[in-house]
């Protein structure tokens, strides 16, 4: 289906937006590190809660809650519903000590934390495994998601929507900075949500759909609602709820969701004004994050299993799309064909805002790391602060170009989903520790590294091969999770430990709360103000307001009003509780 020029216009108007919100900040983003990486520490807590929700509300996304939906069902999302638990837990533990550790980038918290020639290597290490091997795996993702939808909405062949995307982003992401970025993300969240919401309404419109009433009695949607998976079929239950839930959340690293936090989420913290801010930016981006936006995907995805039933008629209605990405993640952009001109319009602009709030911020957060963690640490320590701003952009156009070069290999969004989770496997518990263990080592970050790659290269192209049976992703996944753990644990004790002058300027900047540090440090000082009682008992409400949010809409979405009303109850006692006890964790 084509753009008429009324589709043009409202994508136009946009773009010149995204435009020139970059060059308003050009000037500025261009004085010097602090400045284009974090917004001199200056935004509001709102606009980087927002710019957190925009940036995971990608073209990617979508396309991976469709595919969730159509081959396993609603609850196939505790996949990613389970991280739920991840984000509560930085919000009320983590988010503060971030912000105390004053860093630029999340990296250097290695030569706060770990000392000598392993916290060095570890540091410059990790700025190129995340911030170009994951980083690029990332935003490959991202770009597969826009070409699918550009090639059923435009027409456009796969290089075509990589070249276009990738050039658009990367013009005003290298200009603007984090602040650029951020101000975008704003415009950009508004303009996604209402698109979202229109696809779905426009969905339920359709005459072959009949309304949510028509689309939940539907034989081919009504064994796809349940918000909980059956647990008379234990292995399923197991792999989408069971593990997510038990192991999965605490367990893996996974970009957005990091345990601890990390990434562009510990970048935004950083970015913040102080403690309390950083608080209140992550709170407000689980909230909108979990809780508001699925319910518009899950309604396209379950309307898209009466339209097209199956990949056969996808690819009967879309003959000119590559066979190769015929998935079940197609069924999104799919199902848009059916907007009227205007509104389509709205809602490719809509897509275009997620795709570029997302690569942005992967951009500059990427960026960030290979200046300030490897560039400046180790190649150029005393240049000028505009000199690493000019690196700074450079870096951002090659992770374009190595990006677009690997989304042309993916097929699926769920594809590269899985193999970011079993690469993480066993790591997440590192970041956890790290901050209130004393024992925690460099040695220890290497080594649940290099144990969780190689066990994620053995389950991807070795374990068949060499005779065994087949595993499914959540055994590969727990197995990955038992493996690294012991091992990287082994090593921790094995090695030396980080040396107590730095074990104490750390403890004396970060203040951790704890019986952790107890055998490390000299002078113990714990603010009488912070309750760890508190903080768990926001961490445990914060998660229930959540959850009960998202299935008191579920049960109103499916035309189940009670059990909707008593979940919404629950979610107003539990953001009660939460708000009256929060000023007890001890921000500031």
């Amino acid at each position: 289906m084509q753009l008429n020029g009324l589709d043009w216009i409202v994508l136009a108007l946009y773009g010149l937006v995204a435009l020139g919100i970059g060059l308003m900040v050009m000037r500025r983003a261009g004085e010097g590190r602090a400045e284009f990486f974090l917004s001199g520490r200056r935004l509001s807590w709102w606009l980087l809660g927002i710019s957190l929700v925009a940036t995971t509300f990608s073209t990617d996304t979508p396309n991976l809650v469709t595919d969730l939906v159509r081959t396993n069902g609603v609850s196939q999302n505790w996949v990613w519903w389970a991280f739920a638990v991840t984000g509560m837990c930085t919000v009320f533990f983590y988010a503060k000590l971030w912000r105390r550790s004053a860093a630029l980038t999340d990296v250097a918290f290695y030569e706060l934390r770990y000392s000598g020639r392993p916290a060095a290597f570890l540091r410059g290490f990790r700025a190129l495994y995340l911030g170009v091997f994951f980083n690029v795996m990332i935003m490959a993702s991202v770009n597969l998601a826009a070409t699918k939808i550009a090639g059923v909405l435009l027409g456009w062949d796969r290089e075509t929507a990589v070249l276009v995307g990738g050039a658009a982003t990367v013009i005003y992401a290298a200009s603007s900075g984090l602040t650029g970025v951020v101000l975008a993300d704003f415009i950009q969240f508004a303009v996604a949500m209402v698109g979202s919401v229109t696809a779905a309404v426009i969905a339920l419109r359709l005459p072959e759909v009949g309304g949510l009433s028509g689309l939940v009695t539907h034989p081919n949607v009504a064994g796809k609602l349940a918000l909980i998976p059956d647990f008379s079929d234990w292995s399923t239950a197991a792999a989408v709820f069971v593990v997510p839930l038990a192991v999965q959340w605490w367990s893996t690293w996974y970009p957005g969701a990091e345990p601890g936090g990390g990434g562009y989420v510990a970048q935004r913290m950083l970015a913040a004004r102080n403690e309390r801010d950083a608080m209140r930016s992550t709170l407000l981006f689980n909230v909108l994050h979990y809780a508001l936006r699925p319910w518009p995907w899950i309604i396209v995805a379950l309307a898209s299993l009466i339209i097209y039933p199956d990949l056969a008629a996808i690819q009967q209605r879309f003959p000119h799309v590559d066979p190769a990405i015929v998935r079940h993640d197609l069924a999104y952009p799919a199902m848009l064909v059916y907007l009227p001109h205007g509104l389509l319009g709205l809602m490719v602009a809509s897509l275009a805002a997620a795709y570029m709030s997302t690569i942005a911020t992967h951009l500059n957060w990427g960026a960030s790391y290979a200046v300030e963690d490897f560039y400046k640490r180790f190649f150029a320590p005393d240049r000028s602060e505009r000199h690493y701003v000019a690196v700074g952009r450079a870096a951002t156009v090659v992770l374009v170009v190595l990006a677009s070069g690997l989304s042309l290999w993916l097929e699926n969004a769920f594809q590269a989903f899985q193999i970011m989770l079993q690469v993480g496997a066993g790591t997440g518990l590192i970041y956890l520790l790290r901050w209130f263990w004393w024992r925690i080592n460099a040695w220890t970050e290497i080594a649940g590294m290099i144990i969780s790659f190689t066990v994620a290269l053995y389950f991807q192209f070795w374990h068949v091969p060499l005779g065994f049976a087949p595993l499914g992703a959540a055994t590969q996944l727990v197995a990955g999770v038992a493996i690294t753990t012991t091992g990287w644990l082994l090593v921790t004790l094995l090695t030396p430990a980080t040396d107590r002058a730095t074990l104490q300027a750390f403890y004396d900047r970060i203040r951790p709360i704890g019986p952790g540090w107890r055998a490390a440090v000299t002078t113990q000082e714990p603010d009488p103000a912070e309750s760890v009682t508190a903080a768990f008992l926001c961490w445990f409400l914060g998660v229930a307001a959540i959850y009960t949010a998202l299935f008191g809409t579920g049960y109103v979405v499916y035309g189940r009003p009670l059990p909707g009303l008593v979940c919404f109850a629950a979610a107003v006692a539990a953001a009660w509780g939460l708000f009256r006890v929060v000023p007890r964790v001890g921000f500031k």
